[in-house]
């Protein structure tokens, strides 16, 4: 979306996320790599355990990240019995974003929240490792952070979750258009790519990042 220059995820083709994969396994020693499963990459189980290999045999990822609901528990069940790591992304989905009528905030009302949150167990108990959740109300995501086990990586989902992932080029302030509420330019007041990255580091070990600013109520 923001490397390719498209206005959404959608056109991402799995051929470019394993170049993409590639070209990052090639440079990383310590950072564990999640590589992303595009649209329409696992549409079904069959389909979705071939492209999940092929991130991490052909790309180097350690992990695969799909975004999914309820509907994806049989196709996480599949990866999970083939020894796949495992992050669903829930909560807002890029991916499906023409479905879901845009770019909105999740579990906002209780019975959105509610729905979330079994969601979330559902997927937990199908197999993921790891749940990346997107977009969503604070109050939501903690609740739903003390009703699973598996780590929560949070984005615009407040500060209590296990940890925290920012486009990268929100980061350096390079991004264009109307920017999410989460989103925090950390080149302003640093001089380089490296003081911007450390900083955000800094602040989200110290619990700095995010403030009531950059996440909803």
């Amino acid at each position: 979306m923001v490397v390719q220059g498209h206005k959404t995820t959608v056109p991402v083709k799995i051929e470019d996320m394993i170049y993409h994969t590639k070209i990052v396994a090639s440079s990383v020693n310590y950072s564990f790599l999640i590589s992303d499963m595009p649209f329409m990459s696992f549409y079904n189980a069959n389909v979705a355990l071939d492209n999940a290999k092929r991130l991490m045999q052909d790309g180097g990822a350690q992990m695969v990240k799909l975004e999914g609901n309820r509907s994806q528990i049989n196709i996480i069940e599949k990866l999970a019995l083939s020894d796949i790591p495992i992050c669903a992304h829930i909560g807002l989905r890029p991916q499906s974003v023409n479905k879901m009528g845009g770019y909105k905030v999740q579990g906002k009302s209780s019975n959105e929240a509610n729905a979330l949150i079994q969601e979330a167990k559902k997927i937990e108990d199908s197999g993921a490792d790891l749940l990346l959740l997107e977009c969503v109300s604070s109050q939501t995501a903690k609740e739903l952070a003390s009703e699973i086990s598996i780590p929560i990586i949070g984005i615009g989902a407040g500060l209590e979750v296990d940890g925290q992932i920012l486009v990268l080029y929100d980061i350096l302030g390079i991004s264009q258009g109307q920017l999410p509420k989460f989103s925090k330019n950390y080149m302003d007041g640093n001089n380089t790519i490296e003081d911007a990255i450390k900083q955000y580091i800094q602040e989200v070990k110290t619990l700095k990042y995010p403030t009531d600013k950059h996440s909803f109520k």
